[in-house]
């Protein structure tokens, strides 16, 4: 016969938060448009600045070599690259009127389980002073696109851009992107919210025991 015992776990809404769920052909269009919008900063990249080498002293450029290089495109401003920079932003939005982001566009491969359960209730906090129409609004591309992202802003590694409000040339992603892509939800949050108090639940789980291996007699 099959030997049960009963396990209590406790259940936490803090490690609940789901990512918006964006359907594929909706997400292929918006790493088009994005790539379309950052083309320009790639292109000004390649063309204008030199990479870097590590730390070895660069010789004086002549002055009959130099060349004036074009003002940076105005959209440089109104982007941020990498977690660290947004992240940052985020925590400083929390609890603010207002967020600078309006799209946050992130690829999830690679990416770790904490960091997929955290960083969707970031945005949320973020957002709690903002309209529903006008919330930061999520986007986890499911398919590997850290190459095309890096190729279009002509740097090594992007996996997460962020849009700031009222970005140029913006318009036509945001709005689609504010059309098909939900809000984040975080459950616990709409809780907190509501002041209530809410009793601690233990679920009772039964759970197979295995059978216990008989030690050999010794002599």
């Amino acid at each position: 016969m099959e030997r049960k015992r009963i396990v209590h776990t406790l259940d936490t809404p803090y490690s609940a938060a789901e990512w918006p769920d964006i359907s594929q052909e909706n997400q292929d269009v918006i790493l088009e448009l994005l790539c379309h919008l950052l083309a320009p900063l790639g292109t000004y990249r390649r063309s204008f600045i030199t990479p870097s080498k590590g730390k070895r002293k660069r010789l004086p450029e002549k002055s009959s070599e130099r060349t004036p290089k074009p003002p940076v495109p105005e959209l440089t401003a109104f982007v941020d690259v990498g977690l660290a920079k947004i992240t940052r932003t985020l925590q400083d939005a929390a609890g603010s009127p207002s967020c600078p982001y309006s799209v946050v566009l992130v690829a999830r491969s690679g990416q770790s389980p904490a960091f997929n359960c955290l960083f969707p209730q970031m945005v949320s906090v973020a957002s709690q002073g903002h309209a529903p129409e006008a919330a930061v609004r999520l986007v986890g591309f499911s398919k590997p696109c850290a190459e095309r992202l890096s190729e279009a802003l002509g740097i090594p590694r992007a996996s997460s851009i962020a849009l700031r409000e009222d970005a140029p040339q913006a318009k036509g992603l945001v709005d689609f992107v504010r059309q098909h892509v939900p809000l984040v939800e975080v459950a616990w949050l709409k809780e907190v919210a509501a002041a209530k108090f809410l009793e601690t639940k233990i679920d009772a789980v039964p759970t197979k025991v295995g059978n216990t291996k008989k030690k050999p007699k010794t002599r």
